[in-house]
């Protein structure tokens, strides 16, 4: 229950840090993508269920306070989740390169999707402009900030992980 707690707790802050401090710290109106790499580090740390729920309720809150639909956001992010929780049981969570580099590919799918859906369906055929200027910047802050969240993510899923195998000992 207190995982579930902390877990809704980061993905708040995180939609908080996104649409406040990185919107003030974005350059040339690129922020990083806070919500792909917090459904991505749960996603792989956690597995499926919990990937799936992290992204939809991260992609809801970006729904209700900035998408012209509501689910798209929370249908593809909760879907990224699911994806990536394939990837649990297969790799070791400690190394922060796979993660790194799963953020980055999964960023640049997102914005190529964006652009697909946003710009290309409406004869918007600038897409050399759009991934020189948004796709690789974006990518290129959001796997920075990677860097620096995902050890905090791993800290705080190991942590749990103590107390609940510690709480399993009391009981057998």
């Amino acid at each position: 229950m207190a995982r579930n707690i902390v877990t809704a707790f980061i993905t708040f802050i995180c939609f908080l840090l996104q649409t406040t401090v990185f919107k003030a710290l974005s350059f040339g109106g690129i922020s990083p993508n806070l919500p792909i790499i917090i459904t991505v580090s749960y996603g792989f740390m956690r597995g499926k269920k919990t990937g799936l729920y992290v992204g939809f309720f991260s992609g809801l809150l970006m729904d209700i306070f900035f998408g012209e639909v509501i689910g798209l956001y929370a249908l593809l992010y909760m879907y990224i989740g699911f994806a990536i929780g394939f990837l649990h049981e297969l790799f070791f969570k400690e190394d922060i390169k796979l993660p790194i580099l799963l953020v980055a590919a999964i960023d640049f799918g997102y914005n190529f999707i964006f652009y697909c859906l946003l710009f290309l369906l409406r004869g918007r055929f600038r897409l050399p402009y759009y991934f020189l200027n948004v796709m690789i910047p974006e990518l290129v802050y959001t796997v920075i900030i990677t860097v620096l969240l995902y050890p905090l993510l791993f800290l705080i899923n190991r942590k749990f992980d103590q107390i609940e195998k510690r709480s399993a000992k009391k009981f057998v």
